[in-house]
This record gives C-alpha cells, sequence and structure tokens, in this order.
C-alpha cells in the first residue's frame, strides 16, 4: 500500500510538472514586426518593457522578419501567432484567400508615401513616365502605385518597378531609382534629411487614396478564440497609454532594449510617429475598412467586397 501510495504521489506530481510546462509554454506569444525594430514599434515595445505583457501572463517576443512580404504569410501558415502588418495588404491576402484577421491597430494614419528628390527628374507626378520607381513590400508596387499613377494618366507599364527591399532611401540617393513607393514619413525623410538630402513627399491619401489603417496586428482566423489574444490587446493598450503619457521614459525604455537605436534618426522618427499610434488598438472602425475593400474592388485588385466581419474584427 505505501509503495502505491508513494508511486501515486509521484505520478501526480510529474503530471503537475507537465501542466506547469503546458500552462508557461500556452503564455508564450510570438509576433513577427513588419520590418526591422524602429519607432513604428514603440506600443509593443513598451508593453514588453515595462511588464505590462508579463502581468497578465505573457511572455511576448518579438521577431523581425528577413523579408518584410513574410510575417502575414508566417501567421497564415500557423507557424507564428501574431504579425505586424498592413491594412492594404490586408485586403489583398484576404481576397487571395489567407485566413487572416484583424485584430488591433498600431499605427492609425497612413505612413506611406512616394518620394523623389527636388530637382531631380521628377517634378511632378506625370514626370513619373519612363522612369525607376524602388519598392520595398510588393503590395505598395501592386495597389497604392496604380491608383496614384492612374490620377495623372499613368499605368504601371508606364514605368519601371525596381524591388530594392529595405534600401529605399540609399536607392533613391544613388541614382538606382527616381522615386520610392513604400518609404515612410517618419522614417526615410528623416533618415535623408540627416545626409543633406530633403526628400520631396507625395501623399497618398492626398492623390486619390482613402485613408487607411498603416499599421496593424493580424491573427489567422482559425485563432480568434484564443485566450491569450485579450489579454495581448490590454496589455498593448496599456502601453499605448503609458507611451502618450510618458514619451520620455517610453523612449528610454525603447533605446535600453535596443541600445542601437540610439540616435536622431529614430529620435526624429520618434517624435513625428507619437501623434499617429491608436490610442485604442482594439477599436474598430468598420466603415474605413468597408471603404478601403470598396475602393480596391472599384480598381479591379479584389474580385468582391466581402463584410468587414469576414477580416477585420475587435476579438475582445
Amino acid at each position: 500500500m505505501r509503495r502505491i501510495v508513494v508511486n501515486l504521489l509521484a505520478l501526480l506530481f510529474i503530471a503537475l510538472i507537465f501542466n506547469v510546462k503546458q500552462s508557461s509554454a500556452a503564455d508564450e506569444l510570438t509576433v513577427i514586426l513588419d520590418w526591422f525594430v524602429n519607432p513604428d514599434h514603440a506600443p509593443l515595445i513598451v508593453a514588453n518593457e515595462a511588464g505590462f505583457f508579463s502581468e497578465v501572463g505573457l511572455e511576448v517576443e518579438l521577431v523581425a522578419p528577413a523579408n518584410p512580404n513574410d510575417p502575414p504569410k508566417l501567421v497564415a501558415a500557423g507557424k507564428a501567432d501574431l504579425a505586424i502588418s498592413y491594412q492594404p495588404q490586408l485586403h489583398l491576402q484576404v481576397d487571395q484567400g489567407l485566413p487572416l484577421m484583424r485584430i488591433a491597430t498600431v499605427v492609425a494614419s497612413p505612413l506611406t508615401t512616394l518620394i523623389v528628390l527636388p530637382g531631380g527628374p521628377v517634378a511632378e507626378l506625370a514626370d513619373l513616365k519612363g522612369r525607376r520607381i524602388g519598392y520595398s513590400v510588393a503590395f505598395y508596387k501592386d495597389l497604392l502605385l496604380p491608383a496614384i499613377l492612374a490620377r495623372h494618366g499613368l499605368t504601371l507599364q508606364d514605368v519601371d518597378t525596381v524591388a530594392v527591399s529595405f534600401a529605399l532611401s540609399q536607392a533613391l540617393l544613388a541614382g538606382r531609382v527616381d522615386a520610392t513607393i513604400g518609404a515612410f514619413r517618419n522614417f526615410e525623410l528623416n533618415q535623408m534629411a540627416l545626409v543633406g538630402h530633403e526628400g520631396r513627399a507625395f501623399y497618398p491619401e492626398e492623390e486619390g487614396v482613402p485613408a487607411y489603417d498603416e499599421l496593424i496586428v493580424v491573427a489567422n482566423t482559425a485563432s480568434l478564440g484564443d485566450s491569450r489574444l485579450p489579454a495581448f490587446l490590454d496589455a498593448l493598450e496599456r502601453g499605448v497609454q503609458y507611451l502618450v503619457n510618458h514619451p520620455e521614459d517610453s523612449w528610454r525604455l525603447f533605446v535600453e532594449a535596443n541600445p542601437a537605436l540610439d540616435d536622431e534618426l529614430n529620435r526624429r522618427a520618434w517624435r513625428d510617429t507619437l501623434p499617429r499610434f491608436a490610442l485604442r488598438p482594439a477599436a474598430l472602425d468598420g466603415h474605413r475598412y468597408d471603404r478601403f475593400a470598396r475602393f480596391l474592388h472599384a480598381q479591379g485588385l479584389i474580385a468582391r467586397v466581402p463584410p468587414v466581419a469576414d477580416y477585420a474584427r475587435d476579438v475582445r
């Protein structure tokens, strides 16, 4: 009898350890960023460094992608929990059948620009005819650029597009391209100014493209019942509120986590991004998403206009 009791206790202890390990593993959450770490990710980094994620029982790992086109695809394939993506890209990928759902907004206004060099060959957008346009993420080339060009009587067939990955400013300054699409107004414009070259930006929302959420968080539609998601969203909102209330303290948390980013470029980007963060990350403006879907459908870029609930929700 004593041996049986001892064996039962041993089995219970092993089961307890196993359950603790399972519980610990379930609380880990991987977020694939859209780009290398930068001030656009401040709410996530602040929430992590200030301990807001850990306070709700989450261990969040933020991972920069090797290729900026990959993060939503990794989530759709079940290889990551969440990804930072872009509202325009979400519409295209959902239309292609990827099982993705917007669950939060990080940056609530467009950041994307089309940039040229003042004094260069492109004085007005109509001058892009026959010119080379560099791009980073493919959807900027396939979605925003055609709409901008159409406003000035041009199509993609009138320009040459060149994939330059992360090196948007460098490609423009080196003369490899005559313009770039996808450069962010809070980052690349500051990057160019710091090396003595003021860029001239054209803004998509002023060139016929409806306003949209620049950075969003996407999940796999199969994971919407995951209990970690509401906790993640609550902690992310705390990160945003702390960021707005304590910008200097938040900056210190940001550079302590990323010492290599403690420079003038990132300080300027931090300043320019601060007013653009979504104060209520989980909240959804359904009309905005439906309006953009209808714009894409009118452009022939998506086959149909699905119900917003099919691809964007507040999952709390």
